[in-house]
């Protein structure tokens, strides 16, 4: 699938459908409108002359057809993170690829407190600048055949790069991924037909799409499926996103448990009634999660699995076979093998190892080649994580493997420990086990948490089900996690953060 020609073909089919429902404006776009939108963009970013140019837009209509335009002028798009440091992050985007003119909104720059930087052009600029002229030469243009319209473009193969994206840097500094039209393709065909998607669904989106997680789920997925996307731009705002997903009639919402945890928190039994999917990924999907889902809203939270470098979807749970506490079964153009740490050997089912994935789904790699030879290896690509497949093909996964400590000559898994902590508390209380140098053991574990707990009790409750070097001695409190802009924990802020607090 080439991504633009895709919705070209999609717009054409679906004219009168309503593509986009953009809550932030108020605007709903159907399909032909969407296409007569992203046309006129296409021709204003073919003036620039940047190979890449940078998009740091809010998840709006705006986003999504300004990242369409920019495929359609035959550049790239850089996916750049505004939730944290937004000037840095565009500096460090522009540093990294090697361009200049970033497409931005000028009331998100206001709202974030960010400069205007060199390179910078605002949305709402570019569209003052839009003429009756662009209007009508493009709404000419969506009359002729979806297939003149995609020859009138620069040509595109699918192995081009379809979007840059960059890594959450939670453990490290972000790499620049390259992600080829197949790869987000061949993820979008596998998650409409896996999650038993039609065209009659109403998909929230509501993740940032300067992650894959939201880039493909929440964009690319209905856009070149033919189904609606329900855009806000704000995922933090529990009580709003709850009211647009009730009166919008939304069926399918894909986030993050943290998110997923506020709509839970702020929804009464009936505002769901539509809702008949709910995909959690890019953390784990805590017990108490899904079971305030099933009591309050009758209604079963598939997990998944996946990375920024596999487009992202690797597995996901079935709506009708779904392994709780597993991450499902792996994508059809997915392949997937467990190898052993120390020899790289193939392991048999329930043996834990390196999960390490193949397949269409795979990036072209990181733009800095070096990484990627580190990464790839004979086309396995290896996550970086620990896990296992079971006897009916589940993978279940055991955590990163950078999340693993060496503690008295043991391999003591932070993520275990984690999990273990919050099923003793049973509360809403979140936890991060992070590791710090330990003069006589080699390192010790500090548990971080948002709330105080009584601490002997629970080092007495996980006697039982923890052994001694896995359970944490020493216990911190901060108000609230630092996050990325996914939701997920920034381990490495909390790990320092623990670190000064002990110093």
């Amino acid at each position: 699938m080439i991504l633009h020609y895709q919705f070209i073909e999609t717009a054409k089919k679906n004219k009168s459908r309503t593509a986009i429902k953009d809550r932030m404006t108020g605007a709903t776009i159907t399909f032909e409108k969407a296409l007569i939108a992203s046309l006129i963009l296409s021709k204003k970013f073919s003036i620039y002359k940047d190979k890449y140019l940078g998009i740091m837009i809010p998840t709006s209509a705006g986003a999504m057809l300004s990242s369409i335009g920019t495929l359609m002028a035959g550049k790239i798009p850089v996916m750049i993170n505004y939730s944290t440091g937004a000037e840095e992050n565009c500096r460090y985007a522009q540093r990294k690829c090697g361009f200049t003119t970033i497409i931005t909104s000028r009331a998100l720059l206001e709202k974030i407190k960010c400069p205007l930087i060199d390179g910078m052009i605002c949305i709402e600029d570019i569209m003052t600048g839009v003429t009756v002229v662009d209007k009508v030469a493009a709404a000419i243009r969506t009359k002729l055949p979806a297939r003149s319209i995609i020859n009138s473009l620069p040509a595109t193969v699918e192995d081009d790069t379809a979007a840059i994206l960059f890594t959450s840097g939670s453990e490290k500094d972000p790499k620049a991924v390259q992600l080829s039209h197949k790869n987000i393709g061949s993820n979008a065909i596998d998650s409409y037909s896996v999650l038993e998607l039609t065209p009659d669904d109403v998909m929230l989106s509501g993740l940032p799409l300067f992650h894959i997680f939201g880039l493909q789920t929440n964009f690319w997925l209905p856009l070149t499926h033919g189904f609606t996307a329900v855009t806000y731009a704000n995922p933090l705002e529990y009580k709003t996103v709850v009211s647009i997903m009730k009166r919008e009639g939304c069926t399918a919402i894909a986030s993050t448990p943290i998110f997923l945890s506020g709509y839970l928190r702020e929804s009464k039994p009936g505002d769901f009634e539509k809702l008949t999917l709910i995909v959690a990924g890019a953390d784990k999907t805590p017990d108490w999660l899904r079971e305030g889902y099933r009591e309050k809203h009758n209604i079963e939270i598939v997990e998944g699995y996946g990375a920024t470098e596999t487009s992202p979807v690797i597995s996901v749970n079935r709506r009708n076979w779904n392994k709780p506490g597993s991450v499902g079964l792996p994508y059809p153009s997915c392949h997937v093998k467990i190898i052993d740490i120390a020899t790289g050997e193939e392991l048999p089912i329930g043996q834990e190892g390196k999960i390490m994935v193949s397949g269409d789904l795979v990036m072209k790699g990181y733009l800095d080649e070096s990484q990627t030879r580190e990464a790839i290896t004979d086309g396995w690509y290896f996550t970086g994580d620990i896990g296992l497949l079971d006897e009916d093909g589940f993978l279940w996964h055991k955590g990163r493997l950078k999340r693993f400590v060496k503690i008295g000559g043991e391999m003591v898994s932070l993520v275990k420990t984690e999990m273990i902590i919050e099923e003793v508390l049973h509360e809403d209380i979140e936890c991060c086990v992070v590791d710090v140098p330990d003069k006589v053991k080699g390192a010790s574990l500090v548990c971080v948490l948002t709330h105080e707990i009584d601490k002997d009790k629970l080092i007495k409750d996980l006697a039982d089900k923890l052994p001694p070097i896995a359970i944490p001695k020493k216990f911190l409190v901060i108000d609230e996690f630092p996050k990325m802009g996914s939701g997920k924990a920034d381990f490495r802020t909390i790990g320092e953060m623990a670190k000064e607090k002990l110093a």
